[in-house]
């Protein structure tokens, strides 16, 4: 009886770790937050006029960064899952910026500078810069809904992918997403004559 026992432990042990296998890529999807990044089939312009600060408060918006790629996550200093995620968003950043790709993390925190420079310094946030949207009027323009949000921005200056949630964004399937992502379409071949 306990070699029967023995065995069919041995047996469903073997089970479990095949269908643990299987669902090796479903589950690092989950693990990343990957499952919950939406591609959008048709690649959306942004609204207009959208405009953020900079630390030292000066007035900027995406067309600053005209031929960058964007990954613009919405966030504050009082969420717990966007503070769980900022530490990844640097360390994408420190991965993504020599190619083109920046990281922009707009802090929706009311006392703007004062109290995110401090939140940056005490998690020792070093590759990411500053940006503020105190009111929250640009996230709103973009119909963000919940923090964190994460879009994805092409190098044309279009929406391409959106994240509602927090995710592990310096994981080799995310990293590998965002620059699928955001690089450029090929232009459309024209006929020879």
């Amino acid at each position: 009886m306990q070699k029967f026992m023995r065995d069919r432990r041995a047996i469903l042990s073997l089970a479990a770790g095949a269908t643990l296998l299987a669902a090796g890529p479903m589950r690092q999807a989950a693990a990343t937050g990957l499952q919950r990044l939406t591609e959008h089939p048709e690649a959306k312009a942004l609204p207009e006029g959208l405009s953020f600060t900079d630390a030292e408060g000066r007035a900027t918006g995406f067309e600053a960064f005209r031929g960058k790629a964007l990954v613009v996550n919405f966030w504050a200093t009082w969420c717990p899952p966007c503070v769980a995620e900022m530490p990844a968003l640097d360390r994408l950043h420190a991965q993504v910026a020599r190619e083109g790709i920046e990281v922009l993390a707009l802090s929706n925190d009311r006392g703007g500078r004062a109290q995110v420079e401090p939140f940056y310094q005490r998690t020792n946030l070093r590759h990411m810069g500053i940006w503020l949207d105190p009111r929250g009027a640009t996230g709103r323009a973009l119909g963000v809904r919940v923090l964190p949000t994460t879009i994805i921005i092409d190098r044309r200056g279009l929406e391409v992918a959106r994240l509602m949630g927090e995710a592990e964004w310096d994981q080799p399937p995310v990293v590998a997403a965002i620059r699928r992502l955001t690089r450029t379409p090929a232009a459309p071949e024209t006929a020879r004559t």
